[in-house]
């Protein structure tokens, strides 16, 4: 009797122990439903912060692309050190831009516009009656083409010619602007909307109208009469 009472103990104490096992397996093996989730979520959650690391690591260059194109500039605003002014203190002829503050020597100007009519050389000095004691030294230069006149100067040491003041009253040279000799005065308002007339402006008298960046030395004046452009000059104002 005591055998059989050993013997079911042995067989419960057995099925006891095989219970935990299991148990225990389980309990490692497999998580439960809401220990589950939460892994889920937790993956979900690295995959997404891994996705928005590729995104960012994409911003900088979207930004210097949205930054690039915020830097272009219109003609016209900005100051002389960024020669966008000197762009549009210019005239075209024979698909040859010439603008204020240009270098320009006596071989290229006969390139771009022809042998002039006449070329006067003056070297200002102490004695020569012009009272210009800030340009001794300087050497000042006009060429003289059929309603075309252009002045450059060179300071002292050899320096390159640069183009400083332009008059225009034929028609066969236009503002980059295409605004020419003869143009009304409206097609000269909608053309140049910044500038503005110096006088009252009545149609049948004679004002100028002044094109005037921002940095006041260079200019662009259009002599107005009978309600039309009668000349042009384009000039910087020498120091």
């Amino acid at each position: 009797m005591m055998k059989l009472i050993n013997k079911a103990t042995a067989v419960i104490l057995l099925s006891i122990l095989l219970t935990m096992a299991l148990t225990g397996c389980q309990s490692n093996g497999a998580k439960s439903p809401e220990a589950a989730q939460n892994s889920a979520e937790k993956n979900t959650s690295n995959e997404q912060a891994k996705g928005e690391g590729a995104s960012n690591s994409t911003a900088p260059a979207s930004e210097n692309s949205e930054g690039q194109s915020a830097e272009a500039i219109k003609e016209g605003s900005m100051e002389k050190e960024g020669n966008v002014v000197l762009k549009e203190l210019a005239f075209v002829y024979n698909e040859h831009t010439i603008a204020i503050s240009d270098t320009a020597n006596e071989d290229q100007m006969e390139q771009m516009l022809g042998k002039p009519d006449n070329l006067k050389s003056h070297t200002y000095s102490a004695g020569d009656g012009t009272n210009m004691d800030t340009l001794i030294g300087f050497t000042e230069k006009v060429y003289t083409y059929p309603g075309l006149e252009i002045k450059t100067i060179s300071i002292p040491e050899g320096k390159q010619d640069s183009i400083f003041h332009i008059e225009i009253t034929d028609p066969k040279y236009a503002t980059v602007r295409n605004i020419k000799a003869g143009d009304s005065l409206d097609t000269l308002k909608n053309a140049y909307p910044e500038g503005k007339l110096l006088g009252d402006g009545a149609p049948n008298e004679e004002d100028d109208f002044r094109y005037e960046p921002s940095n006041y030395v260079d200019v662009m004046s259009f002599h107005i009469k009978d309600a039309k452009v009668e000349s042009i000059q384009i000039y910087s104002l020498l120091d």
